[in-house]
């Protein structure tokens, strides 16, 4: 059963009050009171009411002028002023100075107050989706600017390394400086196609589709283990994993790629360089219809102020590698598709849990 609407009633006369609410309780929720202070303590309250009537004629302040303080603080609640004048200009002033929507004559009619109603519930909702709307406009508005700096800053800088070697071995003759320039060249476009990749992660995100399929968590974790082997080796790193599935799991293998790259590949970059004892260790376990993944490193670690902002677009909380801004963003942004979770435990100079939980589909 769909909850009913909320309305607010403000009138000095309690018989109007009464007659109001008797009118309209049985197919709205009605709210009423004769005084100014206690309609503001109710919107207060109730935040999703959707339609306020006020009498004009109101001790101490004006429906009018009520309207007027109250649009400060509650915008959406559609507004109706109730007026027994029968000077236009003063109403239509009234009404221009509150913002009011419209206004009903006293003594009023059950017809026109369920006409009201009805005009200002379409309203109200056209006007709470014109706020979402807004919003979302403002949020893609706010990523453009970021990403319009990350380009300028995280394509440009390793373009500019490129061209700095090059234009440096051109007068180069020895060997080794020339492999030395050309080392710091690859470091350049690794970082370049790094970021492309994690460019193309996120409009593929925006864009994309679920394909969902049969998920081996062994056979998954068993293609993406020899790209981090590597790694591990040459930066003596002991990985691990350890796997528990014995049901059926469903899932997008793309999406589900996209995270765990991104958390085993912070996971090896992040290491404490200085410790002996460094160690990746990957747990799955499936149970209940859920996966349940934690990627455990001994790396740096996250300074506890900086845990809640790690997932939004372009932050980056450690300076010892240079990231991309768009890694967890997009690990984020694939949990939000798939309705999963993801929690984060860190401590400085101990390391960091990633702990992941997916529903199957």
């Amino acid at each position: 059963m769909a909850e009913k609407i909320k309305i607010l009633y403000v009138d000095d006369e309690p018989d109007n009050l009464i007659g109001f609410k008797a009118t309209l309780r049985m197919n709205y929720q009605v709210f009423v009171t004769d005084k100014i202070d206690e309609a503001f303590a109710i919107l207060d309250q109730h935040p999703d009411i959707r339609v306020v009537f006020c009498d004009q004629r109101m001790p101490g302040m004006s429906g009018a002028e009520f309207f007027e303080v109250m649009r400060q603080k509650h915008q959406l609640p559609v507004r109706i002023l109730l007026t027994g004048y029968s000077d236009a200009e003063a109403t239509i002033a009234a009404i221009n100075k509150g913002n009011i929507f419209r206004y009903v004559q006293k003594p009023w009619k059950e017809p026109d107050i369920l006409s009201a109603i009805d005009e200002a519930g379409k309203f109200y909702m056209a006007t709470s989706m014109l706020a979402v709307k807004n919003n979302e406009l403002q949020t893609a508005y706010d990523e453009l600017n970021k990403f319009a700096y990350s380009v300028s800053h995280d394509i440009r800088g390793p373009l500019t390394g490129i061209l700095g070697a090059i234009n440096v071995a051109h007068d180069i003759d020895d060997i080794d400086e020339m492999k030395e320039m050309l080392l710091l060249m690859e470091k350049s476009i690794s970082k370049l196609d790094s970021y492309i990749i994690n460019m193309h992660d996120y409009y593929s995100l925006q864009r994309g589709e679920l394909k969902i399929a049969e998920i081996s968590f062994e056979e998954f974790f068993n293609e993406l283990k020899p790209l981090y082997e590597v790694s591990a080796k040459v930066n003596d790193v002991e990985f691990d994993m350890s796997i528990t599935q014995t049901e059926t799991f469903r899932n997008d293998r793309d999406l589900l790629k996209l995270i765990f790259n991104n958390l085993l590949s912070n996971a090896f970059k992040y290491q404490d360089k200085r410790k002996i004892n460094k160690r990746v260790e990957v747990t799955v376990e499936v149970k209940n219809n859920t996966a349940t993944v934690c990627v455990k490193d001994t790396g740096v670690g996250i300074l506890g102020n900086h845990i809640g902002e790690i997932f939004n677009l372009f932050y980056r909380a450690n300076s010892q590698e240079v990231g991309s801004g768009f890694g967890l963003y997009n690990v984020k942004g694939a949990l939000l598709k798939l309705n999963g979770q993801i929690e984060v435990n860190s401590v400085m100079d101990q390391g960091t849990t990633f702990k992941v939980t997916i529903p199957s589909l």
